[in-house]
């Protein structure tokens, strides 16, 4: 619900304060005094393009806000905080949400949402869910097929959104197997090559089979067995140094006599420093032994091992230049074999997708057929309640009828949904915006909406001259239809006829002042004695006449009776 909106430099409007408020509130003024820049104002906040054309002559900028009494949760806070904006809590699970835009003389335009600067995108991501708006070249918002579809499952109630959510879902299942087989054959042939180059990859790594890590440790041997004669000199000179063959001096027999040399002096440190002797000699020895090991390693090796080991390598090296690495050729030797299995059963997949999707296209087409019959009969009582409504409307020989007919299968069901207008008896039902003349778009609009906010209600209505075209007995309608719905929805309307205006909770006139120079607007709201010489205007041109001011109270007393 709009609580409050402002208008500065907007179109011939300087600044204005609107206070809207729940219920019907009804804006009336002069011609040119501005009434269409507060539905202009209010396209603005909503997101629409902007006109640079709407600035006030002289002024740099115009600017709009707005203030929206919106839910805590759900979609709008959602989007709200998404965009980066906040919310005003004010008790009761409520908030104010501030937005506002700002529009330059030289075209450019900024947004705000929740006091944070957003794009005007957001703003209008947020419409659908704050504002219908009915404008004068815009009588009927629901044009185009989807959007009369919408209307009816609206108005429909729980019985279509569960046979609606049931369909889509039987749906979505089809589509996923419809997509799946689809695949299956129209890929079938690269599948098959997919298959053979596979199979083929997989017999070459399991012929070769590679270990983890024996690409490193064969690069190791080959540069091993490359430099076995270094190797050799460089180990038996270590070997003889530390344990000699020929009894000449060595390492051991070193350590062997200084040990002896500590032991024979019997002195306890020298006891102890000979003990860490024995554990130096016992390493040496151990060494040596290691390296007559490694010489005895290389006397067996020789250049037909070197052979093998570069042999192995040039298999493995092959591997790595096929697939980057010697663990992911082994990645792809454990995870080919599944890939394997499912590319060779695509023969018996297409059959088993085939016998699913005719069972899914079993589900589909019930729950499609429960759909429309939903749909058909939320479509009857459509039909009828919208017909009475135009009959109060003044329009006593109209029928609307709502056809259900069969279409093109999508997410939304197999129904093509048209609002359909017979003006009098005889004449052909036609689309309602061709069967229609300009003031009978306008109540049917109107008794569309009516009827459908009883089930779904939209939390605000601005309706601009949804009155043009029509007067008197017709016009005192409106004003009841528009008093209606505004029980449970805020409801708006620019209007300039005092039938429609004396229904209206709250009264605001755009008036206009001229300075000599550049004219100006501004919006009051009327009350007692102010509100009264308004609807004589609006009756007969004259505020202070006697006739109209008494015409206009006996229209407020029917109002405030019966709106």
């Amino acid at each position: 619900m709009i609580e409050e909106m402002r208008l500065r430099d907007l179109g011939v409007i300087s600044e204005a304060t609107l206070p809207m408020g729940p219920g019907f509130t009804a804006i009336t003024g002069e011609t040119g005094a501005g009434k269409t820049m507060v539905v202009t104002g209010l396209g603005l906040l909503l997101g629409q393009r902007a006109d640079s054309g709407a600035v006030r002559a002289g002024a740099a900028q115009a600017s709009v806000d707005g203030v929206w009494l919106v839910s805590e949760e759900g979609a709008v806070a959602e989007r709200v905080r998404e965009a980066g904006g906040d919310l005003e809590p004010i008790g009761d699970g409520r908030a104010e949400l501030y937005l506002s835009r700002t529009l330059a003389a030289e075209g450019r335009s900024r947004a705000s949402v929740g006091g944070r600067a957003a794009p005007a995108g957001v703003l209008a991501d947020l419409a659908d869910a704050l504002v219908v708006v009915h404008g004068q070249s815009d009588q009927l918002r629901l044009k185009s097929s989807a959007a009369q579809r919408q209307a009816l499952d609206r108005f429909a109630g729980e019985p279509v959104r569960e046979a609606l959510a049931s369909y889509r879902e039987a749906y979505e299942t089809w589509r996923a197997l419809d997509r799946e087989l689809s695949s299956l054959v129209t890929d079938r042939d690269a599948r098959a090559a997919e298959a053979a180059a596979l199979r083929a990859t997989l017999a070459e790594i399991e012929q070769a089979e590679p270990e983890a890590g024996e690409d490193t440790a064969l690069a190791e041997r080959a540069e091993r067995l490359a430099n076995s004669e270094e190797l050799r000199a460089a180990a038996a000179l270590a070997r003889e140094s530390l344990s000699s063959e020929e009894g000449g001096a060595d390492v051991l027999s070193l350590l062997a006599d200084a040990r002896r040399a500590l032991e024979r002096a019997a002195d306890p440190a020298l006891t102890a420093l000979g003990e860490q002797l024995a554990d130096l000699s016992y390493r040496a020895a151990d060494i040596a032994v290691e390296l007559s090991g490694f010489l005895a390693d290389l006397d067996e090796s020789g250049p037909a091992e070197l052979a093998a080991v570069e042999e192995r390598r040039a298999i493995l090296n092959g591997l790595v230049r096929a697939h980057g690495s010697l663990d992911a050729a082994l990645a792809l030797l454990e995870s080919g074999s599944a890939r394997l299995a499912e590319l060779d059963d695509d023969g018996d997949r297409v059959e088993r997708l085939g016998a699913q999707l005719a069972e899914a296209r079993e589900v589909l087409d019930a729950r499609a057929a429960a759909l429309t019959e939903a749909r058909t009969q939320a479509a009857e009582r459509l039909s009828a309640a919208v017909t009475e409504e135009l009959h109060a409307l003044a329009m006593p020989d109209a029928r609307l009828l709502v056809d259900v007919a069969p279409g093109a299968e999508a997410a939304h069901g197999r129904d093509e949904v048209s609002l359909l207008l017979s003006p009098h008896p005889g004449a052909e039902p036609r689309i309602v915006s061709k069967g229609a003349s300009g003031g009978e778009l306008s109540r049917v609009m109107l008794a569309i909406e009516v009827v459908i906010s009883q089930t779904d209600p939209v939390p605000t209505f601005v309706f601009d001259e949804v009155d043009a075209g029509i007067g008197g007995a017709a016009a005192i309608e409106v004003g009841r239809r528009l008093a209606r719905l505004a029980e449970k929805s805020q409801v708006i309307a620019v209007t300039h006829l005092a039938q429609v205006a004396a229904f209206a909770g709250n009264h605001l006139s755009v008036v206009k002042a001229n300075d000599g120079s550049v004219t100006k607007s501004s919006v009051t709201r009327l009350e007692g004695a102010q509100r009264e010489a308004e609807m004589a205007r609006l009756l007969s041109g004259l505020s202070d006449s006697d006739a109209a001011l008494t015409h206009a109270r006996e229209l407020l007393a029917i109002g405030a009776v019966q709106g």
